[in-house]
């Protein structure tokens, strides 16, 4: 905790936002409320601490140049809090610099998880599932997140566990359509049905 405040201490905000989230003149639900764009990840570095990282995937992809075939390492990875998700993926030569490029882009692209009980069959008014059904897709990816009473658990795949697992989302039901081998595009699409809550919520 010390080390990552002696970065945030040495770090000079290039942004209006950095400045005022340096000088504490700002918090977190003051950006979020009034759509500001986080271009820096100090910014999440100061105002959410308690983030934590998750590799989805690394796999090698190849690319053909002028000079012959090259191959780099893609990392898709998420980070999130309670009631906080983001992804992103990026490539590099070697793995290390991949995860942490993934990293820094997954930090920018930060959102609020909207949570909420919207089963007719529990209505306990916790924040244990979704309030109400959110769909998301990316690529030929696509994905329903049904809300469901307490103790359900995630009844999803694998890799939309470990997404709402992180942003502290307990209990739901998912129904996925397309091509889900691909974790990237199904980790995206969950993050997707997760911004798209935001949009029907402002349409209420």
């Amino acid at each position: 905790m010390s080390r990552l405040r002696n970065i945030d201490e040495e770090w000079i905000p290039k942004t209006r936002l950095g400045e005022l989230v340096q000088q504490g003149l700002i918090t977190l639900d003051k950006i979020y409320q009034n759509n500001l764009v986080v271009k820096e990840k100090e910014i999440i570095n100061i105002l959410l601490p308690q983030l934590r990282e998750d590799v989805i995937t690394i796999k090698m992809v190849q690319q053909m140049t002028a000079s012959g075939q090259r191959s780099k390492f893609k990392a898709v990875v998420i980070v999130g809090a309670d009631g906080f998700i983001g992804v992103g993926s990026a490539k590099s030569r070697e793995v290390g610099p991949a995860i942490r490029k993934a990293i820094d882009k997954a930090k920018l692209s930060v959102i609020p998880v909207l949570r909420g009980c919207g089963s007719g069959e529990c209505g306990c008014g916790g924040t244990h599932s979704v309030p109400f059904k959110v769909e998301g897709k990316c690529g030929s990816v696509k994905i329903r997140l049904i809300p469901s009473p307490v103790g359900v658990g995630l009844a999803c795949a694998d890799k939309v566990k470990q997404v709402l697992k992180l942003c502290g989302i307990e209990d739901i039901w998912s129904k996925t359509f397309g091509d889900t081998r691909t974790s990237e595009n199904l980790v995206k699409a969950t993050f997707d049905a997760l911004k798209n809550a935001h949009k029907f919520n402002f349409n209420l």
